[in-house]
């Protein structure tokens, strides 16, 4: 019996998004959440600055929230601290978004639940550019 290896929804995840809005981008090279969307943003997606201090980061317009982007958004990249992410969650709730991404060190098991019940894909404690770079460089 041949046994199909299993997908990976990371993996799945990485492949299928192509809009990724970064909540907490900052324009500043020397910040994590700048560097880590560069990187994201090389790799050929397409990235949204969500951050009412920053009028643009990576030659894209920034937003103040989640509700302003006029665009579909494939994932939420967030790069804020855990208690600011029950209300990123509520605004991804609100536009339908698919996958939600809380960067290393950023953790809310409340706020992940919630966005599951809402049929919310969600990755914790994790960074996107590792995660990316183990499974497509």
């Amino acid at each position: 019996m041949v046994s199909l290896p299993q997908t990976d929804p990371i993996t799945d995840l990485l492949k299928h998004a192509r809009t990724i809005a970064v909540v907490g981008l900052s324009n500043s090279p020397l910040r994590p959440s700048h560097g880590v969307a560069a990187y994201m943003q090389s790799q050929g997606y397409r990235i949204i600055p969500v951050n009412p201090q920053v009028d643009e980061s990576l030659g894209e317009k920034s937003y103040p929230s989640l509700l302003d982007v006029p665009q579909k958004i494939d994932l939420v990249n967030i790069f804020r601290r855990p208690e600011y992410v029950g209300e990123i969650v509520e605004q991804a709730i609100q536009i339908k978004v698919k996958a939600i991404w809380l960067q290393e060190d950023v953790i809310n098991e409340a706020a992940a639940q919630k966005a599951r019940q809402a049929g919310i894909f969600v990755v914790m404690d994790r960074c996107i550019l590792k995660e990316h770079r183990a499974r497509f460089a």
